[in-house]
C-alpha cells in the first residue's frame, strides 16, 4: 500500500521543473508539495504524443461505499476490477516523487526511494468522477527492500519504462507483476 508519498520539489531538479509547469499553467495553489496525502491535488504526467505533460489531478477515487476514497489498486487484480478496468488499458499516467512512505508493524514511519536518485515514478491510473480528475497508485507485491516493513509497494517506473508505460498497454500490465527494483529507506 502507499498511503502517502514526497513531493520535494527542492530534493530534485526534475520535480521542480514539474511542478512549476504545473503551478504556472494552472495557479500556485493548484497542487501541494512535501508530503502528499490522500486527496491532495498533485501533479501527474500525461501522454502528449510522444512526450509527457504534467496535470494536477486529486488522489483517490471515491469510494463506492459513498465514504473516504479509494487510493491504490492492486496491479495483480486491477484488469478484473470494473473501477479500474477501463482506466489501466485507457487512461495509465505517472504519479512524480521523490519517494514514499510506509509504516512498520511498530508504528515506525519509513520513507523509500531509488538509491543515487532524486526522484521516483510511480505508475498510476487516472479517471474522472462527476467532473473531476482523480488518480489512483498501482501496487504490487513487495521485493526484498520492502518486505520487512510492509506487505505492499507501489509499481516503480524506472526512467526507460516511464514513456512505454503510458503507450505499451502490453509492457503495462507486464509491469504490474514485475520484480520491483531495490530500494533504499531511511526512519523518519
Amino acid at each position: 500500500m502507499c498511503g502517502r508519498y514526497s513531493l520535494a520539489p527542492e530534493q530534485s531538479k526534475e520535480i521542480a521543473q514539474i511542478v512549476a509547469e504545473v503551478q504556472a499553467r494552472f495557479g500556485a495553489a493548484s497542487i501541494h508539495t512535501g508530503e502528499i496525502f490522500p486527496t491532495n491535488a498533485a501533479p501527474i504526467l500525461l501522454p502528449d504524443g510522444q512526450k509527457m505533460t504534467p496535470k494536477p489531478m486529486t488522489w483517490g477515487f471515491p469510494s463506492f461505499k459513498g465514504k473516504g476514497v479509494i487510493i491504490n489498486a492492486r496491479g495483480e487484480t486491477a484488469l478484473d476490477k470494473p473501477m479500474f478496468r477501463r482506466s489501466l488499458l485507457e487512461r495509465r499516467c505517472i504519479v512524480p516523487t521523490t519517494g514514499f512512505y510506509e509504516w512498520d508493524g511498530q508504528k515506525r514511519k519509513y520513507h523509500f526511494r531509488l538509491p543515487g536518485q532524486d526522484r521516483l515514478y510511480l505508475a498510476g491510473l487516472w479517471n474522472t468522477f462527476q467532473g473531476e480528475e482523480r488518480f489512483v497508485i498501482l501496487t504490487t507485491a513487495p521485493n526484498d527492500t520492502i518486505i520487512n516493513v510492509h506487505d505492499r509497494m507501489p509499481v516503480l517506473l524506472t526512467d526507460d519504462e516511464v514513456v512505454p508505460w503510458l503507450h505499451d498497454t502490453g509492457m503495462a500490465s507486464a509491469k504490474l507483476t514485475a520484480l520491483q527494483p531495490a530500494l533504499e529507506s531511511a526512519a523518519v
